[in-house]
């Protein structure tokens, strides 16, 4: 199975990356400092699990567009 994360987790990490989708990158260290400047929170380990995850979404938003990106696009066969 895999790893659980929480809503919270989940709906913050989302909500950063749609208010500031450069500030992120798929460096954990570099998520995890503008996480940092963005909201206080009041553990270090939700802190991380935020970052841990937006590095997760942006390391996946890449893999989509490199497949989409080689692979060409089918020509649609006549109805």
């Amino acid at each position: 199975m895999g790893k659980v994360r929480t809503e919270v987790v989940k709906r913050t990490a989302r909500d950063l990356l749609s208010r500031y989708p450069d500030r992120f990158t798929m460096d954990f260290e570099e998520n995890k400092r503008a996480v940092s400047e963005l909201v206080v929170f009041k553990t270090k380990r939700l802190r991380n699990k935020v970052a841990g995850y937006i590095t997760s979404l942006k390391k996946s938003e890449a893999r989509r567009a490199a497949k989409a990106a080689e692979a060409p696009a089918e020509p649609q066969p006549a109805a």
